[in-house]
Formats: structure tokens, C-alpha cells, sequence
């Protein structure tokens, strides 16, 4: 048997389907971000400076002062590694403070930390329904890759419910009965069209039909609530949520996940979860940082007001362009394209002429035909930066015969620039 040709066909159906993904050489600068070098392949000896506008460090902590110090401090004091697992020497006084703190920052008894996000909801979801006698899932249908992999592995009956739609989740509901265990699993914002879950309704209904929620704060946590506990922090719902996971790796800008909940849920996926008791804990250095961003976040919002100020003012720039920027009431940016090929060459033309990096978004992240570049305002990026990408956006949709929204396009710097004097925009920002 020929392995090898195996692996190249497999490859070669990616390419075929537009699906086949190229990694971009990116050196970030902590402390000019969002500028960075990009190393051109086969040209790492010329590197060239470009703007980031799709990182997932949303509020840029991975540069903060703070963070920074924390990770150089753990490193002199404690080294590089984590020296085990949790239960073999890897319990570390560093992530022992890290879960005490994301515990308090989710009003919950307990908090576990992970190796990343994706393996938090396998781990959490996964080991929380199998440990529920006969549990049914129901789960919103625009979950995450992670929410999904957790309900498989949990081996439990499932349920799709339309996204975001209570009056189906509800139908569900009722006819699952009262007497049979039901877990709730949604995110509390989609990262790919930046819509907002209704937790409260959610809330209501899981109390009312006895069921357990379990909600993916990724996207929102340091971002949104008063002190950044996410969505069900603003909406004040935390307290009725009864699982609540986040990353480290977006909004605090370091690396992990976690879970959040009562203690006696904590110990039991501490307790069963294979994922988290055979993996290495996450070293001192990252939980230290980590801790850091959670405990200035907890106490500063300087970072959200700007990043909801340059998000709101993204999206109005782009908007008077003519660009097609799907709303949402979110700090996500989404600008359609609507074809895979198409998409990439977008993202081709941005980065070679205009040193603009924003990655193409494609199946199977999103469905096929709902291709997008997907923008993400940080409070490091200037109105000079927008002004940019403004115009840089205008230059590719009609370099690449893209239809614009508006039948009248307004491209270029000056108007631009202007927008970033509306009124609204500078209430964004008080």
C-alpha cells in the first residue's frame, strides 16, 4: 500500500475544495502590537510589517506591563515547565491562585483550569452528562468544534435546537419530561457572525423544566460584565448558570481554558475527566500571566471602553464604504464574501499590497457559501489603522469584482477619517 499517496490525495481534496489553509509567518511585537513581521515563504530573511486585524488577543493583555511581568517572574522563580500532571507534582501554587481567581470572577464556588479552551468543553461537557443518569443534551446548533467533540464523547442521547430559538429549545424541553436529566450547552456569543446568545431566557427556561446549563463564555470573558466575567455577568445571570466556561487564550491574552461552577462539580470532572488527569498541568509562567490579565481586567475598564469603541467605529467606517460588514451587537466584525476562492484572494491582496492580515474564513468553520473575512478591532488599532483598512478593503472588493452594499461607494482616507468624528463614535468612548 502506497501511504504516502494517501496523504497527498487527502491533501489534494482540500486543495480542490478551496479548504486547503496556509499559515502566515507572523513575528507580534508586544510592544507595538497590532504591527508585526511577516515572513513571506521562502523569503524569511525579508520580513515585511503589517497590521493585524483578526487576533483572538482581543484587548491585547498578551503585551500588557502586567502580564508580561508576572510571566517573567514565574519563569526566574519557578522555570519553564509545569513538571507533571496535576496529580503527579504539577499542582503548582501559581494555578492554584489562577482558579481561585477565576472562581471569584464567575461568583462560582470552584474553577478548573485546562491545557486550552477546546479541551475544557471536551473535558467538561463530556465527563458532566455521563456522570447525569440517562442525560439528554440539547444542544444550539451553531456550537463550537469543542462543544460538539464533549457531546460525542459523552456517549449520551443529543438534541439540536435551532440556534438561538428558546421556543424550540423549550419544545425540547417539555417533551424530554420533568423527571429526566437534561444539559443545556450554548455559547454566550458566536464568534463567527458575533450574535449574543439570550441567557436569561435560557436561564428561565432550564429552571423551569429542571435542567443544568452549561454556557461557553470563550468569546466574551475580559470583554464584557463589569469586571469582564462575559455575557451572563452583564446580563446578571451568572449565579443561574451552572457551568460556565472560558479561555485564557482570547480576552486575557495568554493560553488555556477553564471551567467554573460549585465545588462538588469541579471535583467530579477533576475527578473523571481521562483529558484533564492525564495531561500536563499548564506551566507557571502561563498561569501566573494569566492570573495577572484576570485579576487587572477584574478591576479596569479602560481596555473594553476602547475596544468597544474601536469596534463600533470599525464597523460604521466600513459600513459608509459600502462594505458588506454583517451586523451583530458585538465586538466582532464580520465582512462577507460569499465564495472560498474568492475569500483567500481577498486575504492574498490585503496582506501583499496593503501589509493588512486578516485570515480567510472557510468551511468548515463556516457553511460553505458564507465565506467571510472576519475583523477584530483591539484597543491597540488607531483611526488611522480603520482609515487604512478602509481603504485597503475598498481597493480589493473592486480590484476583485466583490459587490459592495451600498450602490454609491464613498472609499478612501478623508471619509474614512471623517466617520471616525461622528458623534456616536466619541459616546462610545465616555
Amino acid at each position: 500500500m502506497d501511504y504516502e499517496a494517501i496523504f497527498h490525495q487527502a491533501i489534494d481534496r482540500l486543495k480542490s475544495e478551496r479548504r486547503y489553509r496556509v499559515f502566515a509567518d507572523l513575528e507580534r511585537d508586544a510592544s507595538r502590537f497590532p504591527l508585526a513581521l511577516w515572513r513571506p515563504e521562502g523569503q524569511a530573511d525579508q520580513p515585511r510589517e503589517v497590521v493585524i486585524w483578526c487576533s483572538n488577543d482581543y484587548l491585547a493583555m498578551g503585551g500588557h506591563p502586567k502580564v508580561v511581568g508576572a510571566v517573567v517572574h514565574a519563569a526566574e522563580r519557578h522555570g519553564a515547565g509545569a513538571g507533571g500532571t496535576r496529580n503527579i507534582s504539577g499542582t503548582h501554587h501559581p494555578i492554584v491562585e489562577l482558579e481561585q481567581e477565576l472562581a471569584d470572577l464567575h461568583g462560582k464556588e470552584a474553577a478548573l483550569a485546562f491545557t486550552s479552551g477546546w479541551i475544557s468543553n471536551l473535558a467538561g461537557i463530556s465527563t458532566i452528562a455521563s456522570l447525569l443518569p440517562n442525560c439528554l443534551i440539547l444542544s444550539d446548533e451553531l456550537n463550537h468544534n469543542s462543544m460538539i467533540e464533549g457531546v460525542r464523547r459523552s456517549g449520551c442521547e443529543k438534541q439540536l435546537w435551532r440556534h438561538n430559538d428558546v421556543a424550540h429549545l423549550e419544545e425540547l424541553l417539555i417533551a424530554a419530561g420533568p423527571d429526566r436529566a437534561k444539559l443545556i450547552v450554548f455559547e454566550s456569543l458566536y464568534s463567527m457572525d458575533g450574535d449574543i446568545a439570550p441567557v436569561a431566557a435560557i436561564a428561565d427556561l432550564a429552571e423551569k423544566y429542571g435542567a443544568m446549563t452549561y454556557v461557553d463564555e470563550v468569546h466574551a470573558v475580559g470583554m464584557y460584565g463589569p469586571r469582564g466575567g462575559g455575557v451572563c455577568e452583564r446580563e446578571g445571570v451568572m449565579h443561574r448558570i451552572d457551568v460556565i466556561e472560558g479561555t485564557l487564550a482570547k480576552g486575557f491574552g495568554t493560553l488555556g481554558g477553564y471551567i467554573a461552577a460549585s465545588a462538588s462539580i469541579i471535583d467530579a470532572v477533576r475527578s473523571y475527566a481521562p483529558s484533564f488527569i492525564f495531561t500536563t498541568a499548564l506551566p507557571p509562567t502561563v498561569a501566573a500571566g494569566a492570573c495577572a490579565a484576570v485579576r487587572h481586567l477584574k478591576g479596569s475598564s479602560v481596555e473594553r471602553e476602547r475596544h468597544q469603541r474601536m469596534a463600533l467605529l470599525t464597523k460604521h467606517a466600513l459600513r459608509a464604504a459600502g462594505l458588506p460588514v454583517m451586523d451583530n451587537p458585538s465586538h466582532i466584525v464580520p465582512v462577507m464574501v460569499g465564495d472560498a476562492e474568492t475569500c483567500k484572494k481577498a486575504s492574498d491582496l490585503l496582506l501583499e499590497r496593503h501589509a493588512i492580515y486578516i485570515q480567510p474564513i472557510n468551511y468548515p468553520t463556516v457553511a460553505i457559501g458564507t465565506e467571510r473575512l472576519r475583523i477584530t478591532p483591539t484597543p491597540r488599532h488607531e483611526e488611522a489603522h480603520v482609515a487604512d483598512l478602509v481603504e485597503a478593503l475598498v481597493d480589493v472588493w473592486t480590484t476583485l469584482g466583490l459587490p459592495f452594499a451600498e450602490s454609491k461607494i464613498i472609499p478612501l482616507r478623508r471619509e474614512a477619517e471623517a466617520v471616525c468624528a461622528y458623534p456616536e463614535m466619541k459616546r462610545a468612548a465616555e
